[in-house]
């Protein structure tokens, strides 16, 4: 019997690659553009928003502890395998599978771009605007040469840039409290509670991707063990850092100024260290990219997953003897991206990633509710430390929040159009999957 496809993954990351990839993805572009923007929306209570969704996040990553302390946090897909194995059908898990795949790329897109823009903007012009393009390919190159050497180079890597970024924000925050301004905090709601409730979706950018880390099941060592730790303390610690951040911008500079700013946190170290902002800027990108890293990961290991399960090509899973990483998808996904990003629609992706993230976490604390009554034998494998009452209440509460998400956002007509576009596909192409693996 030949070796299975996520037997042939190498477990070369630990604890703090594992902590680097959550960390490294949710400090993205989100906190560093999302803020000022939000603010348009609510004011500085974009801080208390912060603060509110935190509840909600942490709540929908016991699902994801409580998958991943069972067996199946020894092997990739995320929702797609949780969602499968729970309730013994692949149709709803495929088209959350693809509809997260096409997420991931459009985001990979959109992110290789803001950095070619934040690289121009911290050379102040001696880099020519139309450099822009180039510097977005070659990015995504650069990052898909990385992985294409082995995870082991993606988590050193990760490693070191969370390292520059942390030291950014210690030099944005601690001197920043100092340089705080109540009266910038006021007035703290702009807009009513109908601002402060639309704000919310868009802050939630900055939280969207954390399951991104149980892709990396297959190649954490004690996955099982370490993986669901990670996760409740990775999104403690960015929530800290979140809240610290956003005190300190509104604190130190007005919201006007914050929005027209081309790199907000950039402009908000200006007012109080002299000649040491670019730190921060060096600091906004690090951010990017390791969100960059982090996303590249993402896609080729949903494909592992599929191949495993007959619902994609073999060839598509298939893992390179030499480095132990996914070449054939990785290569898709740098295709893709490329494509994409050159074709300047990057929308068409990106208008659905939050939308389809929030409803693959509203369907995962579901399974986490029914894993019980529909999969005895996974529920007795869990080996996470928590009371199912408990577990019960996190599941409740982000079926709650990630629903009222939800509402909020189908207002988007347009958004909704996409949505249904890409799962009208999902669903063809399960549909050939389906008839090709009986053939």
């Amino acid at each position: 019997m030949s070796e299975r496809l996520t037997q042939q993954l190498r477990r070369d990351l630990g604890v703090i690659e594992s902590y680097a990839a959550l960390i490294g993805t949710l400090i993205g572009a989100g906190i560093f553009k999302v803020t000022s923007f939000a603010w348009e929306l609510t004011g500085p209570s974009v801080i208390l928003g912060y603060v509110l969704l935190a509840p909600a996040i942490l709540a929908t990553s016991v699902a994801y502890s409580v998958f991943l302390s069972t067996p199946l946090g020894k092997e990739p897909g995320g929702e797609y395998t949780h969602l499968s194995r729970t309730f013994h059908g692949y149709g709803l898990a495929f088209v959350g599978a693809w509809l997260k795949t096409i997420s991931y790329i459009g985001a990979l897109a959109y992110l290789a771009a803001a950095f070619g823009d934040y690289l121009i903007e911290l050379f102040g012009g001696a880099i020519p605007k139309s450099a822009a393009m180039p510097i977005a390919m070659a990015s995504l190159v650069f990052f898909y040469a990385i992985h294409v050497a082995g995870v082991r180079w993606f988590g050193r890597l990760q490693v070191a840039m969370c390292a520059l970024l942390g030291v950014s924000i210690f030099v944005l925050v601690i001197p920043g409290v100092f340089a705080i301004k109540m009266s910038n905090y006021q007035p703290f709601i702009t807009h009513g509670l109908g601002g402060f409730a639309a704000a919310l979706p868009p802050l939630f950018f900055a939280y969207a991707g954390f399951e991104g880390l149980a892709q990396t099941a297959g190649e954490v060592r004690d996955s099982t063990r370490s993986l669901p730790r990670v996760f409740f303390r990775g999104i403690l610690i960015t929530t800290i850092i979140y809240f610290l951040m956003s005190v300190v911008a509104f604190g130190v500079l007005p919201g006007q100024q914050l929005r027209a700013a081309a790199a907000p946190m950039s402009a908000v170290a200006g007012q109080y260290l002299r000649g040491g902002t670019w730190i921060i800027t060096l600091g906004a990108i690090m951010a990017i990219l390791t969100s960059v890293n982090a996303t590249m990961l993402v896609p080729s290991r949903i494909g592992v997953m599929l191949a495993e399960d007959g619902l994609a090509p073999q060839w598509i899973g298939r893992i390179s003897p030499r480095t132990g990483t996914p070449i054939v998808g990785l290569t898709i996904t740098l295709i893709v991206s490329l494509l994409l990003l050159g074709s300047g629609r990057v929308s068409l992706a990106l208008n659905i990633a939050v939308f389809a993230l929030v409803l693959l976490y509203f369907l995962h604390s579901i399974a986490l509710i029914y894993l019980p009554i529909t999969n005895r034998e996974l529920y007795q494998s869990v080996t996470l430390r928590m009371p199912r009452g408990v577990q019960l209440f996190a599941a409740i509460l982000s079926v709650l929040a990630m629903g009222t998400l939800i509402v909020l956002m189908v207002r988007d007509v347009e958004m909704l159009k996409l949505l249904a576009f890409w799962s009208a596909i999902g669903a063809v192409l399960y549909a050939f999957a389906r008839m090709s693996s009986r053939a």
